[in-house]
């Protein structure tokens, strides 16, 4: 055992204490070491996003800074979603630092104990740098972060916050103003819905599964917003589930392209950037290739919104994803060190600045790239911050998520080809509802 795992194991009960308490306990130090692991390598597996690639252009930073060498991987989602959880099975995975998506894989992961509770770390005043500065993230994000029992398992890297993306020369065109609610993104919509022209209003997520991550924002604008109510019963057939359905299928049927029961993201991101459709609904991250002028005909031309109100609420719906350390890794002094970089400040400015994602630190809204307006303009920024005031979860904190999210995606896919909402909820409820009762019983 290597004096850095003896010293993070006899300091096991100092990981009881909570996040401000750690705060302190980091800023107290001076004097950091980060060459102490000079000479030594981590492996980091990170999902293909516009956040990786950020910080693979940042690495040789790192290597500079603390003489660790890093071999990074970024995979596709849905792949490394699956590669992780096969890893960490065999007992023996290929990385040190893994990127997990907390709404898809937190309790999977924290029931495991795959990762390394982080706390007896940041309680070490010599192996945790003065600037991790627990207190700048924001409550929401480690709360997110953290599992049932106490343990914090992984910092969070980022918050995905969806907003309402708009092409400011189409709605100019037709006098159309930016929607406040989702009625009146509808009309809109259906008025800027010219397939003679391959124009439409609107395009989102309508492929099973990714289109939970859409559905979720009409769902949030009802009375009941959840898809489990207090008693972690599943309520995804009731009249108010029944209504956003209604509306989300409208929307997709009247004014997005065909074929968009099968877009994810990637179809949704080039359609916009095309010009093809005015509106679209998704995460925040994805405002820098939309702003590139060499991948992009709507760059210059491009707005910014919150997500408009449903019947009773307006929120912005939420994901977020964290950095862990595998338990089983024996470099976890390098890894940690690399989480601390990868999450200090001046790399959640980076994050914010290049639209590359919404950061979990809240000094980067206080900072030049937020002020100014930087690379982007101030609308981006403002939207931004908009959306954390009235952002809530876009899924629910279930085991089988991947399944929940299946089964009530294919209700969705359904009636997007004219199925009746009420039905179609109706069976994937009664079908999903069983398994969920089982992983509760497991908990």
């Amino acid at each position: 055992m290597s004096e850095f795992t003896r010293r993070a194991a006899l300091r096991g009960a100092a990981g009881l204490l909570a996040a401000p308490a750690l705060a302190g306990a980091a800023r107290a130090q001076s004097g950091f070491d980060w060459k102490r692991f000079k000479g030594e390598r981590v492996e980091v597996s990170l999902v293909a996003n516009p956040r990786s690639t950020l910080l693979f252009q940042y690495h040789k930073e790192f290597e500079e800074l603390t003489g660790i060498k890093v071999g990074a991987e970024q995979i596709p989602e849905q792949q490394h979603r699956q590669k992780f959880a096969i890893e960490f099975s065999s007992g023996k995975p290929s990385f040190d630092v893994i990127n997990i998506s907390l709404h898809v894989n937190k309790l999977q992961v924290g029931r495991a104990k795959w990762c390394t509770d982080l706390r007896p770390l940041i309680a070490d005043a010599s192996i945790t740098a003065p600037d991790l500065d627990m207190a700048d993230f924001s409550p929401a994000s480690i709360a997110y972060a953290t599992q049932a029992d106490g343990r914090l398992d992984t910092l969070p890297l980022d918050v995905d916050h969806f907003i309402l993306y708009w092409n400011k020369e189409m709605l100019a065109a037709k006098n159309v103003a930016v929607p406040q609610t989702f009625d009146e993104l509808y009309t809109a919509a259906k008025a800027l819905t010219d397939p003679a022209k391959q124009q439409y209003g609107f395009v989102g997520r309508g492929l099973r599964n990714a289109n939970m991550t859409l559905w979720s924002s009409f769902l949030l604008g009802t009375p009941q917003r959840d898809m489990i109510d207090g008693n972690r019963k599943l309520i995804t057939d009731t009249p108010d589930a029944i209504a956003a359905t209604q509306q989300y299928a409208r929307i997709m049927r009247d004014c997005a392209p065909p074929g968009v029961n099968a877009f994810n993201w990637n179809e949704c991101q080039t359609t916009f950037m095309q010009g093809r459709a005015a509106f679209w609904i998704d995460g925040v991250g994805y405002a820098a290739p939309l702003e590139d002028p060499k991948r992009s005909r709507v760059a210059g031309k491009l707005g910014y919104a919150v997500v408009p109100a449903g019947s009773a609420h307006r929120h912005s719906a939420f994901f977020c994803t964290g950095l862990g350390i595998s338990e089983a890794s024996t470099r976890k002094g390098p890894a940690w060190l690399y989480i601390q970089w990868v999450l200090n400040k001046q790399n959640q400015a980076r994050m914010l600045a290049t639209g590359a994602g919404a950061p979990t630190r809240l000094s980067p809204f206080s900072g030049e790239a937020a002020s100014s307006g930087g690379t982007f303009p101030r609308e981006y920024f403002t939207t931004l911050v908009e959306s954390i005031r009235i952002a809530r979860p876009g899924l629910p904190e279930i085991l089988p998520v991947t399944e929940f999210r299946d089964t009530i995606g294919t209700a969705l896919v359904n009636c997007l080809g004219g199925a009746d909402a009420a039905g179609e909820l109706k069976k994937a409820t009664d079908a999903f509802r069983p398994v969920l009762e089982q992983s509760e019983r497991a908990t």
